[in-house]
């Protein structure tokens, strides 16, 4: 049997291009809002644009936080994108409104304090040992970033193996912890090297 992999439609998120790309790993890929089959897949992508409180409000609607923290607490993958990664913090704050996460990774997702914002475009990201996610890629490797908002508070994320990027600062751009894993940039609009990101990913599973 093929590998299968769910992608979370709750009413966020680049559904079909997160598809393809997932997709051209070579695994059966289904879009669906269906909890049971979120929670048997091989592999969870959970997506995310926009606003965090809206994400939360779309997932809370579904009812799939308690899926997702299942899937997690049992050890099968999650994969978080954008701010898909950002609702599986414990809070974020947007126009000085803190919003309750899935509380999955401590801390909250704040504003960036840069010159420009959003952080909008190419970055490199530092890479730590032991990255599964970004194995086999250079220091070199590029990632497509679209956020104003991160999760900074790198001290919390200790027991993670957490690669960072910088916007006039360092901010979280990818957390792996256990089956929980998470990117800021978007896999699915960086080409090669998002490719074999989702490789790596799905290499897990």
């Amino acid at each position: 049997m093929a590998t299968s992999v769910v992608i979370l439609d709750y009413g966020s998120g680049n559904l079909r291009s997160a598809e393809r790309a997932v997709a051209r790993t070579g695994v059966d890929v289904t879009v669906t809002s269906d909890l049971a089959a979120a929670a048997a897949a091989d592999g969870l992508v959970v997506p995310g644009v926009g606003a965090y409180a809206a994400c939360m409000a779309g997932i809370e609607a579904l009812r799939a936080g308690p899926v997702i923290a299942e899937r997690v607490a049992s050890g099968k993958p999650v994969l978080g994108i954008c701010v898909g990664m950002q609702i599986l913090f414990e809070s974020g704050v947007e126009h000085g409104v803190e919003t309750k996460g899935l509380g999955l990774l401590p801390g909250s997702v704040t504003k960036l304090s840069a010159e420009r914002i959003p952080h909008m475009g190419w970055n490199t990201v530092d890479v730590p040992a032991g990255s599964r996610l970004l194995a086999g890629l250079d220091a070199e490797a590029r990632f497509y970033f679209v956020h104003s908002y991160a999760a900074q508070d790198l001290d919390l994320l200790k027991g993670a193996v957490v690669t960072t990027a910088s916007h006039d600062q360092p901010f979280a751009a990818v957390v792996e912890a256990g089956a929980l894993s998470a990117a800021q940039f978007h896999p699915e609009k960086s080409a090669d090297s998002g490719y074999r990101l989702l490789g790596n990913w799905v290499a897990t599973l």
